[in-house]
């Protein structure tokens, strides 16, 4: 089983002259703010999910590899080498998300993480897959009232098509957390519905767009998928106080946790990164295999 992590650094001067020459738009720093916090994702596979076996780190370019990286352990795969060249740059991670399982050297069965997502306590294989199956939580909605529920949407109609199911005014939503592929379920998807996922990739996020989602509603629709929740704890940093995150960090009562980024004042976001910093300090104090 491998795992693959997603990630972007909005601080990268070299990323962020090409947005603006691409885009010609304000960054919008909630999706693309680093917190410095990757590593002590890496900390938490390396550590909790001991049955990894490849951990695969997907940015758009060289200049976006931490320096602290060790890449002879840590597998990096930049954005030209699983994406057709007609859609980079890609500054959208709903588009990013539908080539993921072109990595080359990718297991059948891996786990994928935003940036946002972290074990911090111990897990199992059976937390992501039984019997050859995907493990994951899914919830039904009627209502698409923002961007994210609008993805999820439009990605559970097509695999309900690619499936052969018929369609329902009722769509799917699998939990927000890091989600369990399998490969061939992907690849397959992929052959039946690629010309219409192709026409779906856009530069910045639109209404229009699927997102990895896709893939696991067509895994369940398929029988592919088990509708069990991973345990996990979500905050937003809307509602959530750095606080609050912190003592949860230090004393985990979830094997997962979910950290959102919002849209705040450059004051709170460097209180916020001190006080989280130092409680993921505190959990994993020790260095992974992936830093230098």
């Amino acid at each position: 089983m491998d795992a693959v992590i997603t990630f972007v650094n909005g601080l990268d001067p070299e990323w962020r002259k090409l947005y603006f020459e691409t885009t010609n738009k304000p960054i919008l720093e909630k999706r693309y703010r680093d917190w410095g916090l990757l590593k002590f994702l890496l900390r938490g596979i390396e550590k909790y999910m001991p049955f990894i076996e490849n951990v695969f780190l997907v940015v758009s370019g060289e200049s976006q590899i931490p320096e602290w990286a060790d890449t002879s352990r840590l597998r990096i795969v930049l954005h030209k080498d699983i994406i057709p060249a007609k859609h980079l740059p890609l500054f959208n991670s709903a588009s990013i998300e539908c080539f993921i399982h072109r990595i080359p050297g990718l297991s059948e069965q891996y786990v994928y993480f935003n940036d946002d997502m972290y074990p911090v306590q111990p897990c199992t294989e059976e937390d992501f897959f039984v019997d050859g199956k995907s493990t994951i939580g899914f919830k039904m909605h009627i209502y698409s009232r923002n961007l994210y529920k609008k993805h999820a949407r439009f990605s559970d109609r097509l695999a309900r098509v690619a499936a052969g199911k018929k369609s329902s005014p009722i769509f799917i939503r699998p939990q927000h957390i890091c989600s369990p592929m399998l490969k061939s379920a992907c690849e397959e998807l992929e052959s039946k519905a690629g010309d219409t996922i192709d026409k779906s990739i856009s530069t910045l996020r639109e209404d229009y767009n699927y997102s990895q989602y896709l893939f696991l509603d067509y895994m369940r629709h398929t029988g592919r998928a088990n509708n069990k929740g991973i345990p996990k704890k979500h905050f937003s940093m809307k509602v959530a106080s750095a606080e609050n995150i912190a003592a949860f960090l230090r004393k985990p009562t979830a094997k997962m946790v979910c950290i959102n980024d919002v849209q705040m004042s450059e004051e709170k976001y460097l209180r916020y990164r001190k006080t989280i910093t130092e409680a993921f300090e505190d959990a994993f104090p020790a260095k992974s295999s992936f830093e230098l």
